[in-house]
């Protein structure tokens, strides 16, 4: 698998976490030039949302599928199929072995790039503890990354707090998505492992994921931007650290 060069008007992803898929396209209208990237989640794809891939992508939008598939290796693969067919850049399932191999197998013979999700920003040692695991946050992050890593999948899920350790892990050939950004002084919200973009990508991100802080802004094209220039001075400190 070869390093996939990523375009710096890429690298912002914003989550249409939005009611309708009407309001969604205003929302994609509103935003312009400022945001190239979105992503489709539950709430969005539950309410007609999938139909939007196939607009977005004609409209020169690159779209990440975030599902989180999870079930018995058949049924992930065979879900997995449908959902190529629909022309997005991005799916995501559990890190789970079986589940990862099956979306591979799902989605063979497509341009569509498998992230496997280690562990929801949301949860900390504490919420792991109470499910039944073993390890804390950073040491199960770890060990999905390197199993997924094993399996050839596309790219992880992490907190940016994880970024930084799943780097020497990826290498060059699996990206970092990172859900959980929050610029500085916004409401984490439900998160519980947040980071600010610059301090996101000095980590070691590939892509941001923000969701509210720019669909909730008073100007969400304003903060998209704002968000942008956040991310293109950090990777120019990025590329000129020694």
């Amino acid at each position: 698998m070869e390093p996939v060069e990523i375009a710096p008007a890429d690298r912002l992803i914003v989550a249409l976490d939005l009611d309708s898929p009407e309001i969604a396209q205003n929302m994609v209208a509103r935003l312009g030039d400022a945001v190239g990237f979105y992503k489709i989640g539950y709430q969005l794809a539950f309410s007609g949302g999938l139909a939007l891939v196939p607009i977005l992508t004609g409209l020169g939008k690159k779209v990440f599928i975030d599902l989180k598939l999870h079930d018995i290796a058949n049924t992930v693969t065979r879900g997995v199929a449908s959902l190529a067919r629909l022309g997005a850049t991005f799916l995501t399932v559990h890190a789970f072995p079986q589940t990862m191999k099956a979306a591979l197998e799902g989605r063979e013979g497509t341009d569509l790039r498998i992230l496997a999700v280690t562990v929801l920003t949301s949860w900390n040692d504490d919420d792991l503890e109470a499910a039944g695991y073993a390890f804390g946050v950073g040491d199960l992050v770890e060990r999905r990354a390197r199993q997924a890593a094993m399996l050839g999948i596309d790219g992880v899920v992490c907190s940016a707090e994880e970024a930084g350790r799943l780097r020497r892990i990826a290498g060059d050939h699996m990206c970092l998505v990172t859900p959980g950004i929050r610029p500085a002084g916004a409401d984490p919200g439900e998160q519980k492992r947040v980071m600010t973009p610059a301090r996101a990508m000095a980590a070691g991100a590939d892509y941001l994921v923000v969701g509210r802080p720019v669909l909730g802004a008073a100007d969400p094209e304003a903060a998209a931007w704002a968000i942008r220039a956040e991310i293109e001075d950090a990777l120019k400190a990025r590329s000129a650290a020694p």
